[in-house]
């Protein structure tokens, strides 16, 4: 019963917000047609189509929020004025009682509160869909008073989310069914990947880890403050970690009357982007002005301050190869190298022509280049490439959408702290090093020593392969022959690089020997 009643509700909600206009044109049965017509009679529908959608899904409630919040990172999927409407989506959720969060604390230790915490505040200083959070203070192992927020989970919320997933998916099969763009827009896939985001941010434990993982990284860096985590009061439903302090990024005047480089700021949010992308492969993928902060105290002043990580994106080494020869490919404008890796990569049938990708990638590209570089939007170069490739049935991989989204995000917030800021100039060197590093000494020494115990097993099994793939009859077999090819293609890769090395180290020795004559 309780499900009918809410199925109800949300036809209802979406007929008065007339979402069924969106898709009337695509019914196909003459009966449905007819019913979309007569149910939205008498409706005011002068809205744009993204905002009625926002304000629908901000209606049905903190789950279809929070999956408006996940669709707005599938911009490859979405129109970009509907894109941009849900990219607006924010949590703005009544908490829940404090009763119940101490509630769902005592449980979670299996104690009093004052047996765990030295005070505890009662109410909450944020809430959100999922969680809220209350400030506290306890004895940490070494016997200090600490000054911690305690995120705490809404409760029944696996209950609540099953439900309307379960609806979801329903509405989701109906939408492929009745609108021919339903197919295209993949809702299936599309419910099935915010089920994974939910369900991930539903375990804390996964979110400190998180944050412990990128305050490792970040820790040499003195550009960005990460909560520690305080891992023996950590739970599925209750995470407590370090108190920070500072001003909402979005509150730009007060953080300039306070002495804070505005300049410096914008570009090293761009530092701190790139270097958890391409020197780590993991990035914070949830940087909205919400999450980010920015300290005043003496001494951290003007350091950026990350909080929530319940989303973060990893891209592994074939990834990020991948972008460093796109990145590269695309500053030569050399379109059709663009074209080529991404056959090669296996994310266009193989079957498409070369030529037809390569002129569909510089039409894209092409205009970019004849603006002022700080007028250049790399995000918006990605998310026009990925809305053009879904005429070559790219498959879009998730991370590099989420990495398209959080670029997005970045771009965005350092030109709303510096309007003049040129992404690229501040990007540019940093990629140059890095790309370098990708062909150069350090890497090739890195992959000899990481290989090293793999080919000394390898190396002295290579005579009896050998002499097994001669002495096959039938020739030899596909799980053999796919060994010796992957073989191959390490092997050519380390000699590649070995290339490198040896033409750098010759063109050193011409240097020194042209400069010792010179003088």
């Amino acid at each position: 019963m309780t499900r009918l009643l809410r199925s109800f509700t949300i036809v209802y909600i979406v007929l008065r917000h007339g979402l069924d206009a969106l898709l009337l044109g695509s019914f196909k049965h003459p009966l449905l047609r007819l019913a979309a017509r007569l149910l939205s009679l008498g409706r005011d529908l002068h809205k744009p189509r993204g905002e009625r959608l926002r304000q629908a899904l901000e209606e049905l409630g903190p789950i279809f929020v929070k999956f408006g919040q996940v669709l707005s990172t599938r911009r490859d999927l979405l129109p970009p004025d509907i894109a941009e409407e849900f990219a607006r989506l924010q949590d703005r959720v009544p908490p829940f009682p404090s009763e119940t969060a101490m509630a769902i604390i005592e449980r979670a230790y299996g104690r009093p509160l004052s047996a765990v915490f030295e005070s505890f505040e009662r109410e909450p200083v944020a809430s959100a869909s999922i969680a809220q959070v209350h400030f506290a203070t306890l004895r940490d192992r070494q016997g200090q008073v600490r000054e911690v927020a305690v995120k705490v989970l809404r409760p029944g919320m696996l209950s609540v989310i099953d439900k309307d997933l379960a609806l979801m998916r329903t509405m989701a099969v109906w939408l492929e069914r009745l609108s021919n763009d339903g197919k295209r827009l993949k809702p299936r896939e599309v419910v099935a990947e915010f089920d994974k985001y939910l369900h991930d941010e539903l375990d804390l434990i996964r979110e400190a880890a998180n944050a412990a993982q990128l305050r490792r990284n970040m820790s040499g860096l003195d550009l960005v403050l990460i909560p520690e985590m305080f891992w023996d009061f950590c739970r599925t439903d209750v995470l407590v970690m370090e108190r920070m302090a500072g001003v909402p990024i979005s509150q730009v005047e007060r953080l300039r009357e306070a002495g804070v480089d505005i300049p410096k700021l914008a570009r090293d949010g761009v530092t701190i982007f790139f270097t958890q992308v391409f020197r780590d492969g993991f990035f914070h993928a949830d940087m909205h002005p919400g999450n980010i902060m920015v300290s005043l105290a003496p001494a951290t002043f003007g350091r950026y301050v990350s909080l929530d990580f319940g989303i973060v994106g990893t891209l592994t080494e074939f990834d990020k190869e991948y972008l460093a020869q796109n990145f590269t490919a695309f500053f030569r404008r050399d379109y059709k190298r663009v074209a080529e890796l991404h056959i090669e990569s296996g994310w266009v049938p193989p079957e498409t022509r070369v030529d037809e990708l390569e002129s569909a990638i510089r039409a894209v590209c092409e205009p970019y280049f004849d603006r002022p570089l700080k007028e250049i939007s790399l995000g918006m170069v990605l998310m026009r490439l990925f809305q053009t490739s879904r005429r070559f049935n790219v498959e879009i991989q998730p991370q590099l959408v989420l990495l398209q989204k959080t670029l997005l995000n970045i771009e965005g917030l350092g030109r709303q702290l510096d309007p003049d800021l040129d992404l690229w100039s501040t990007a540019k060197p940093f990629l140059e090093k890095w790309m370098v590093e990708q062909v150069g000494p350090r890497k090739l020494w890195e992959q000899l020593r990481s290989e090293a115990p793999r080919y000394a097993k390898l190396l002295p099994g290579l005579p009896r392969l050998l002499h097994d793939f001669l002495q096959t009859p039938q020739g030899p077999s596909p799980l053999l022959m796919q060994r010796l090819l992957e073989e191959q293609r390490t092997t050519n890769r380390l000699l590649h690089r070995l290339g490198w090395v040896g033409m750098g180290f010759l063109l050193g020795v011409l240097s020194m020997q042209f400069l010792g004559t010179s003088y």
